[in-house]
C-alpha cells in the first residue's frame, strides 16, 4: 500500500533536488533564440509541438524580415505560412502569429506588456508561453513552464501526481522557491533533453538519481 507523500515531504526533496541542479545546470536558460519580447512570444507560439532546434533554424530569416509588431500584422498569411511551414501547425501558427501582432498594435502600442492578464489576452499565449515570456524576458517569476519535459520529470520525481498542467504548476509553485520558477523550469527541459530521455533515460549519469523514485540504477 503506497502512503501518501505530504506537501512538507515533497518540498524538503525538493529543495535537495534543486541544490543538486544547480551545480549541474547554474545558467539554465531558456533554449530559443532571441533578442527582445516580441521575437521570443513569436518563438514561443512556434515552438507549439515542434522542437526549438528547429524553432531556431526557422526564425533568423523571420525576424530579419518583420521587425515589429506591425510587421507581423500586416504580413501576407500565405507568405508567412510559407515561412514557417517547417515547425508544423503552420495555419494554426501564422493565425495566432498574426492576432498576437494585431493585438499589440491596438491594445499596447506595439509593445510586449508585462502582466499575466495582458498577455493571455493575447491570441495564441496561454499560459505556458506567458510564463515562457514573463520569467525569460522580464525576469518575473509569476509561475512555472510546464511543458511535456516538466510535465513528464515531476511526475517520475514524485513531485506531482497531477496530469493536468495547470494543477501541476500550482504544485509545483507550492513547493519550489518562488525566485527558482523559471531556472526550474529551463532546467527541467534541459535535462529531459540531455540526460531523462524519455525513451532511454541516462539515470547511471543523472545527478539526482538517489533522489528520484523512478531512477534504474
Amino acid at each position: 500500500m503506497k502512503t501518501k507523500v505530504t506537501s512538507t515531504e515533497r518540498k524538503a526533496r525538493a529543495r535537495k533536488i534543486i541544490a543538486r541542479l544547480k551545480r549541474e545546470y547554474p545558467d539554465a536558460t531558456c533554449a530559443l533564440h532571441h533578442q527582445n519580447a516580441l521575437e521570443l512570444v513569436v518563438a514561443t507560439i512556434l515552438s507549439a509541438q515542434c522542437t526549438d532546434a528547429r524553432v531556431n533554424m526557422v526564425t533568423p530569416h523571420l525576424f530579419a524580415k518583420y521587425r515589429t509588431a506591425a510587421d507581423y500584422a500586416a504580413a501576407d498569411p500565405r507568405v508567412l505560412e510559407k515561412e514557417i511551414q517547417s515547425t508544423g501547425f503552420f495555419r494554426n501558427k501564422t493565425k495566432s502569429i498574426m492576432g498576437m501582432a494585431q493585438a499589440l498594435v491596438e491594445r499596447h502600442g506595439g509593445e510586449v506588456p508585462q502582466t499575466m492578464e495582458e498577455l493571455t489576452a493575447l491570441p495564441g499565449v496561454g499560459r505556458k508561453t506567458a510564463n515562457v515570456i514573463l520569467g525569460t524576458w522580464f525576469k518575473k517569476n509569476e509561475g512555472v513552464v510546464v511543458d511535456t519535459h516538466v510535465h513528464r520529470l515531476t511526475k517520475l520525481l514524485g513531485l506531482t501526481r497531477q496530469d493536468d498542467p495547470v494543477k501541476i504548476e500550482q504544485e509545483l509553485m507550492e513547493i519550489v522557491p518562488r525566485d527558482d520558477w523559471t531556472w526550474f523550469s529551463h532546467t527541467l527541459i534541459l535535462h529531459g533533453r540531455a540526460v531523462c530521455i524519455a525513451r532511454r533515460p541516462r539515470c547511471a549519469e543523472c545527478v539526482i538519481n538517489r533522489l528520484c523514485p523512478s531512477s534504474l540504477v
